[in-house]
């Protein structure tokens, strides 16, 4: 292509591009522009065989529950257990009978047959795997059915209270799978168990538990993935067309976000199957914006520069060589910034954890790889024409003046005026910005975690329809009890103290019931080697409690954790001095998962902070900015936790689920890392040949439009992860897009130029890039363009 009158496609424009113009970005610019055929083919290649011999996230992937190790306190608990006993006290899953006006005898009387053509052949010693053993507990207490568990009663019953029993309106049958069973076998036993309660009085709620639940979780989230990705799609469309006024700038822009989210979900799918890497499926609606998010980032970064090329009258190849050979180098640092960043999850200890990390450094680098391959050479195919309808021209006044692509932008620029131009103005307006990510991040002080409630299904949901019966008829806790095992030389033989601290546990705040010694045996045909509560030799009993809470939620973690806090001295009370204890179920899982996860936020927090400082310190050659540049990406998390935490809190949440603060820290720090590069390497880069004022004149508004317009897609792209209507998903989601909205417009429009300017040519210390500008400026002034 020809050159357009008045540009100068051998030299580049007046001043320096903000990346560089080293050697290799030079060459991989024009090997880029001018051998993009060829490049085009080779992603084409690629993305074919990607799909055509990888396997993806959701065929490779596993659920959360397989992230969890055999290790915890919590299932070895429960595996010592039943090795004791010979019989589990424990199942994640359940069928519930409700009805408020109550259950008629011949309903009850059903249940009990049903469970008793299970039950029998396992108490004599010839269980019919899969489903094992098959329990119903009745809320109204029949003849029969153990004492000691009513709805908040806190105590145990007496012959009298059994006597007063109001009519029973809910029974729940546990049933009890072979744990080496897939969960999907057990949930299917469970079914198929329900699918025999036909009998129109028998009020059949359906099948519920933490293995319904978390199946059912798989189940939304494959059933909403179209509705992200397809309003993901519309979403970035419309921010990059109006951002460009062009019909093909969201068109290269979808390829690259399209391109990489497919390369990424196969990636991270042939990862976890080849290495074992238990990546949950459910991370893919989050790699679903990642992908498209930071694709479209990249991209309106070259987007960007070609625009202003263009406008400028450079011949349309040449001015997407130019905008490769300006940002190659800021795109590539920041993507391996941002990929680093979220790969120091995979230093914390728990699972989960170092599942997300892996996963989430892939998607970055694969939509790195697919920007940085497929952008470039599609603003080379398509030349001019990227600003179609738009006019790549300049108006006429614009177009006699000739003006550089690198100008001030007088127009934009008036926020950098006042903070340059008056005294004071700077200082002021950092504090005044700061004060505001401080009161946004007050409400983090008092976050509570929870792990995985049912109220996180949405409303009318079977499950949770089925939960909230149980829940009516008994306690919250009732489908998901924990197991309290107390172990010491002859402990099952003292048996007032195993009956005070029973009741000691049964008057906890938070505790519904307890089952335990008080309720005593099972039936005289049941094997000698089997035991309920009292172990077999002597040295061990157990207690079973029924939290009045969601078990998985914030409230009935607080309840057991302070059980555990308190049992020393509950033992010592009973008369159990020296005895041992340990616990078991979801809600001992769940508490052992927050604490981890506890634990594990210092380690992951310096770990991301070190890889991003040490980045910055490199890409900014300076040890002042990248502190408070730092500082600030900290205070973005914070405010957007905060808020967070604050919105849904007020919604009725009681907690938010443990895991979403840890991914939301380590994405947003590293994305503002990613903004830091951007924004602030442009500055640097103006400032070698100007005045620091006018260096942020120039660089400022220029950086923060395509910064706007990228942060407008990332806040849209993790928004619509909102669609997914599961309380992690929709909390993730919520903290992204108001993390990322935050950082674009009040962080880097207005709090990083005003810190800039307040501390000055110190910013750059040990370096004397901001300090020398002015000689430069000077130099400049006398040397021949492009030098």
């Amino acid at each position: 292509m020809g050159a357009a009158p008045g540009s100068a496609t051998s030299t580049p424009p007046e001043g320096n591009p903000p990346g560089g113009r080293t050697l290799p970005v030079r060459a991989a610019a024009v090997l880029l522009t001018r051998g993009w055929w060829a490049v085009l083919a080779l992603v084409g290649v690629g993305v074919w065989a990607t799909v055509t011999s990888l396997p993806t996230l959701a065929t490779a992937g596993g659920g959360l529950s397989e992230v969890i190790s055999e290790d915890a306190p919590a299932v070895q608990a429960q595996i010592r257990a039943y090795e004791i006993f010979g019989l589990p006290l424990l199942t994640r899953i359940a069928v519930v009978q409700h009805h408020p006006d109550g259950l008629d005898p011949y309903a009850q009387a059903r249940a009990t047959l049903r469970a008793a053509e299970v039950t029998e052949p396992a108490y004599r010693g010839r269980p019919t795997p899969p489903l094992l053993l098959a329990v119903p507990v009745f809320d109204g207490l029949p003849r029969g059915v153990p004492e000691g568990l009513t709805p908040g009663s806190g105590t145990t019953l007496t012959a009298e209270a059994l006597r007063s029993a109001g009519p029973t309106t809910t029974i729940v049958t546990y049933l009890f799978t072979d744990p080496r069973a897939p969960t999907w076998v057990q949930e299917q036993v469970a079914r198929d168990y329900a699918a025999r309660i036909d009998h129109p009085g028998d009020h059949l709620l359906g099948v519920s538990g933490t293995i319904p639940l978390q199946s059912e979780q798989a189940r939304i989230v494959a059933q909403r993935l179209t509705a992200v990705e397809v309003a993901s799609v519309v979403a970035v469309a419309l921010v990059v067309a109006l951002a460009f006024r062009s019909v093909l700038a969201p068109v290269i822009t979808l390829v690259a976000a399209g391109t990489a989210y497919v390369i990424a979900d196969h990636v991270v799918g042939t990862v976890a199957a080849t290495y074992g890497i238990s990546a949950p499926a459910q991370l893919e609606p989050v790699l679903v914006a990642l992908a498209l998010g930071l694709s479209t980032d990249y991209a309106v970064l070259f987007l960007s520069g070609t625009a202003r090329r263009l406008r400028a009258g450079q011949d349309g190849r040449a001015a997407a060589r130019g905008a490769v050979e300006d940002y190659l180098a800021i795109v590539v640092v920041a993507g391996v910034t941002v990929a680093a960043g979220v790969a120091a999850l995979s230093v914390a200890r728990t699972e989960l954890f170092q599942a997300f990390g892996p996963g989430l450094a892939l998607t970055v680098l694969a939509a790195l790889l697919v920007s940085v391959l497929a952008v470039p050479p599609l603003l080379a195919l398509f030349g001019r024409a990227v600003l179609w309808p738009g006019r790549p021209l300049r108006t006429r006044q614009e177009s006699r003046e000739q003006a550089s692509p690198w100008e001030p932008d007088r127009g934009r620029s008036r926020f950098v005026r006042f903070i340059t131009g008056r005294r004071g103005a700077a200082p002021a307006a950092a504090v005044g910005a700061l004060a505001l990510l401080v009161v946004c991040a007050l409400p983090v002080t008092g976050m509570r975690a929870s792990v995985s409630p049912m109220d996180a299904l949405p409303e009318g949901n079977p499950v949770r329809v089925a939960w909230e019966g149980a829940a009516a008829g008994f306690a919250p806790g009732v489908l998901s009890p924990t197991e309290v095992l107390v172990t010491g030389t002859g402990v099952a033989a003292r048996r007032d103290s195993l009956e005070s601290l029973q009741r000691a546990l049964a008057e906890r705040p938070g505790v519904a019931g307890v089952l335990g010694p008080v309720q005593g045996r099972l039936p005289d045909a049941v094997p000698d080697r089997y035991a309920l509560f009292l172990g077999p030799h002597g040295d061990a009993a157990r207690f079973l409690l029924v939290l009045d809470a969601d078990p998985l939620g914030a409230e009935a973690l607080d309840t057991l954790r302070a059980v555990q806090r308190d049992m020393p001295a509950l033992l010592a009370e009973a008369g159990l001095e020296g005895a041992s204890t340990a616990y078991a179920g979801d809600t001992a899982l769940g508490l052992g998962l927050v604490e981890s996860a506890r634990a594990d936020f210092v380690r992951v927090a310096v770990v991301v902070a070190v890889v991003e400082l040490v980045l910055l310190v490199l890409f900014l050659r300076s040890l002042v900015a990248p502190l408070y540049l730092l500082a600030c990406s900290v205070l973005v998390v914070a405010s957007s936790l905060g808020l967070t935490s604050l919105v849904f809190g007020e919604l009725g949440q009681e907690g938010l689920i443990f895991f979403v603060p840890f991914a939301v820290g380590a994405l947003l720090a590293s994305l503002g890392s990613d903004y830091n590069i951007f924004g602030v390497g442009d500055v640097w880069q103006a400032a070698r040949t100007r005045p620091l004022a006018e260096a942020l004149a120039v660089a400022v508004p220029r950086s923060t439009r395509a910064i706007g317009a990228a942060g407008i897609t990332l806040a849209a792209s993790f928004g619509l992860v909102g669609l997914v209507p599961l309380a992690p998903f929709q909390e993730l989601a919520f903290a992204m897009a108001v993390g990322v909205l935050l950082d674009t417009f009040l962080v880097r429009a207005f709090l990083v130029p005003a810190l800039i300017w307040w501390v000055g040519p110190a910013s750059a210390w040990p370096s004397r890039r901001l300090r020398t500008a002015p000689a430069r400026a000077a130099t400049r002034a006398v040397s021949p363009p492009g030098r």
